[in-house]
């Protein structure tokens, strides 16, 4: 848009500002006023209509539509998993490892080798998750989850105190990346509250648990908060590691009986699975937008993150 002035005709920039709905609340117009001075310029601020009902009512139902046929997706790959997938792949490795395992170590001393496994593996850059499922199936959720989550402490904790002795090593690395460091970064700013809740976001996207261990340190968050909010975020990843667990050790069962799953079991399985992966999938999207709408104070962050 143009209008005229005594110069001739000069460009008119409007910034307007939708919600999530596609609704405008404000408008901000930038042009040269004859009234301002020579290098200068005017900024008007006007005020749009609010968005309609009818629209935020159109946004909001087809949001639980889409949620409605991501469970129902869900459901029917569960299905197909526990009807054809899981007594195969049971018959051919999982019944074998299960039963060697059973008859090779006693519950206290498979105990403890899944602390240290738990508790290390992630310093040496191994995932730990074979070992929590074999937590679910052997402790469920009561001691499983605590068995998990002390060694998950661990497993935090040593990776951030190693990460401190290479702390201009760690700077590098992010520096090269810097649009996945712009938001690790965040866990760095504000005062103990804005790090631990940064730091319980990102444990929840979908960021790797292992690389953020050795990363965190770098952003300089302090450690109360880290491990904290470190705590809080990997609750939903213990408890869907264990229910994983529990449902491996339920298809193992039925298939070294052969016998199949009575359709009660089958439906508390796959209403489980679909349930456990959907609410998965909503926390992780829920804190990707929840990163992606706290500020940064830094600048050049904000330009890298832009760029």
């Amino acid at each position: 848009m143009t209008y005229v002035g005594n110069d001739g005709a000069v460009p008119e920039l409007k910034l307007i500002v939708c919600d999530q709905y596609g609704g405008s609340d404000y408008y901000v117009k930038l042009r040269r006023d004859e009234d301002s001075s020579e290098d200068g310029g005017c900024l008007e601020l006007g005020e749009l209509s609010e968005p309609s009902t009818p629209r935020i009512r159109r946004a909001f139902f087809c949001k639980w539509i889409k949620f409605f046929f991501l469970f129902v997706a869900l459901a029917g790959l569960a299905i197909v998993f526990i009807k054809w997938v899981g007594p195969f792949s049971m018959d051919k490795g999982i019944i074998p490892i299960i039963n060697w395992e059973r008859s090779t170590f006693s519950t206290p001393v498979l105990g403890l080798l899944l602390f240290i496994t738990v508790a290390l593996f992630p310093t040496f850059l191994i995932p730990s998750s074979p070992s929590m499922w074999v937590a679910g199936m052997t402790f469920g959720y009561g001691y499983g989850f605590l068995l998990i989550m002390s060694a998950v402490i661990i497993g935090m904790s040593l990776p951030y105190l190693i990460g401190s002795l290479f702390y201009h090593k760690i700077q590098e690395v992010m520096d090269n990346h810097p649009k996945k460091a712009s938001v690790i970064r965040l866990a760095g700013e504000g005062g103990w509250f804005e790090q631990f809740r940064a730091v319980a976001l990102i444990r929840i996207s979908p960021f790797p648990y292992i690389a953020y261990n050795y990363c965190a340190v770098a952003t300089n968050v302090k450690y109360g908060p880290y491990i904290l909010g470190s705590i809080l975020g990997m609750v939903p990843d213990v408890l869907v590691a264990i229910y994983t667990g529990i449902l491996i050790k339920t298809l193992a069962d039925a298939s070294g009986e052969h016998h199949a799953l009575s359709a009660q079991q089958i439906i508390f399985n796959v209403l489980g699975f679909a349930a456990t992966v959907a609410t998965t999938i909503i926390c992780t999207i829920f804190a990707k937008r929840r990163l992606k709408t706290m500020p940064i104070e830094d600048e050049s962050l904000l330009q890298m993150q832009m760029g």
